[in-house]
């Protein structure tokens, strides 16, 4: 799997009201830029030492990684990062989103209002700030929760419950992103979301279903290459 080199993390963290977040956030930066390489060992010790926190705000953030769905644990063993998906699961994941998403896209332009339309365009915004950020691996973290959230909204306009809870409990969003750390998983798919968000603004169901269908081809095509 091809993948870049990522500088090792700064010594500690700074200590704002929200450690646990901060942490959860360190540890997220290090799965998604695969600095932690999937099926990898977690070890709580380590990451205490490593960030200079107590093994309370660690817990409690490999607990949320869990739930989310990038790390395991097993009794007696310990915590390890999630295997990556294999290019069967990646197939289904992406014929999933094929069928799913272009119409949760349609449905929303249909469905859009002031208020969603404001809510997907500061999401959007925000990818865009994030991607001139200093730090190359929490950018590409910080996109791929962003990027989850971009979508989920989309699927949350929507009005369909049912789809969006099929889509979030499969992590789509972040195992995909760990498949291969590059910047132009980034960089490309913010043209892609400003064809999205211009459908959205005219309220065009068919070109939001073009756009979203695109969007989802072009991410599979990028990633491809982490199976060769």
């Amino acid at each position: 799997m091809k993948s870049t080199v990522i500088n090792e993390m700064p010594t500690g963290l700074a200590r704002p009201s929200s450690l646990a977040g901060t942490v959860y956030d360190a540890i997220f930066a290090q799965l998604m830029s695969l600095q932690i390489p999937p099926g990898a060992r977690i070890t709580v010790d380590n990451l205490v030492r490593e960030l200079n926190v107590s093994h309370t705000p660690i817990r409690e953030a490999l607990g949320r990684l869990e739930g989310e769905g990038l790390v395991l644990r097993a009794h007696l063993v310990g915590y390890r990062a999630a295997p990556q998906v294999s290019r069967d699961r990646f197939d289904e994941l992406y014929e999933l989103r094929l069928m799913l998403e272009p119409e949760a896209a349609a449905k929303a332009a249909a469905r859009m209002d002031e208020a969603g339309l404001h809510a997907l365009d500061q999401l959007a915004g925000v990818m865009a700030k994030t991607n001139d950020g200093p730090d190359e691996r929490l950018r590409y973290s910080d996109f791929a929760r962003q990027d989850a959230e971009f979508h989920d909204k989309i699927l949350d306009i929507a009005g369909n419950g049912l789809m969006r809870d099929v889509l979030r409990m499969q992590h789509t969003h972040f195992h995909i992103f760990r498949l291969m750390y590059h910047r132009l998983v980034t960089a490309e798919a913010l043209d892609e979301h400003e064809a999205l968000m211009d459908a959205m603004r005219r309220g065009d169901p068919q070109l939001a279903r073009q756009a979203m269908h695109v969007h989802i081809q072009n991410s599979r095509t990028r990633l491809l290459p982490a199976f060769v």
